[in-house]
């Protein structure tokens, strides 16, 4: 089980008891725009995931993982590595916190940076890169405090309330390799 540690939060695998945790964060209908959700999914599809969430990033080409706060073992956000890319080193990667439950400014900073030094020291990726609306000013500041460099636009790329926006694409290159 991966269980990554900093100051006030940890990383940790998904386990079973979270259920209801991400049944919850995936029917959240104000997130579904950075997600790309469009239909809600049912606690049997959840607990299905879940099963199979144990995988290796290397079969899964994808990681979740739960973030935590102190030893206080419920999660209250998520962070996922995607389209995991092995023979090209790199990943994409997003994150989402439960408004509610971050009363910490530095939940998003440390959970990012914890994974981000995953990514490069243990997994070796050469980059990461992360898609972000336009209009998402607090995701832009944050994955950009670590040094995330847009490199692009993306026009008209998601739909929300029958509106088009623009999507940018990030990318972190990991000068150590």
């Amino acid at each position: 089980m991966i269980t990554l540690k900093g100051d006030s939060i940890y990383l940790r695998a998904l386990e079973p008891n979270d259920l209801e945790f991400v049944y919850a964060m995936e029917n959240d209908e104000s997130i579904w725009e950075v997600s790309n959700t469009q239909t809600p999914y049912s606690r049997f599809l959840v607990r299905q995931y879940l099963e199979n969430a144990q995988q290796d990033i290397y079969e899964a080409k994808q990681l979740r993982l739960a973030i935590c706060q102190d030893e206080d073992f419920p999660a209250i956000g998520l962070i996922d590595l995607f389209e995991f890319d092995p023979k090209n080193n790199r990943a994409g990667i997003g994150i989402v916190i439960q408004k509610e439950k971050n009363k910490r400014q530095n939940v998003g900073s440390e959970a990012l940076e914890l994974l981000i030094k995953y990514c490069f020291h243990n997994l070796n990726l050469h980059q990461l890169y992360a898609n972000i609306a336009v209009g998402n000013v607090a995701s832009i500041a944050l994955f950009t405090k670590f040094g995330f460099e847009k490199i692009g636009i993306k026009k008209d790329w998601i739909l929300q309330n029958n509106h088009y926006q623009d999507e940018a694409i990030f990318q972190l290159i990991n000068k150590q390799t």
